[in-house]
């Protein structure tokens, strides 16, 4: 999937509570940090950790492209709540951590179950 939005041209980000050091190198680990234009995590100090924050740094970098063209995929409920702080849609995929209840109770735009659901969005 990765691949075939890169092909789409489509710009990605990741916006994540884990400090920025260990998400990079994990990335780079399983090969996938080459497909996302910025990663953007918490600092070690403990400071921006807000899911809100994280996505409003992302924000700052594509000041350009209207927010209806920008969407949040998450499994964790603070992915859903962020991208609802900042008024941008959602994507709350349940095969990840959370459970479908907890994604529900966010709010999200749309629910996705596998990632041909999410596929099917995007392709």
């Amino acid at each position: 999937l990765l691949t075939q939005l890169r092909k789409l041209d489509k710009n990605m980000y990741v916006a994540t509570t884990k400090p920025t050091v260990f998400a990079k190198e994990v990335l780079k680990h399983f090969n996938l940090d080459s497909y996302f234009i910025k990663i953007v995590g918490s600092f070690l100090d403990g400071s921006r950790t807000s899911k809100k924050e994280l996505i409003e740094h992302v924000l700052s970098h594509i000041p350009k492209v209207a927010k209806s063209k920008i969407v949040m995929i998450g499994d964790r409920m603070h992915d859903i709540l962020g991208a609802n702080q900042v008024g941008i849609d959602s994507i709350a995929v349940s095969y990840g951590y959370g459970s479908e209840v907890e994604l529900m109770k966010a709010k999200p735009t749309y629910l996705v179950k596998s990632i041909k659901e999410l596929q099917n969005i995007f392709c």
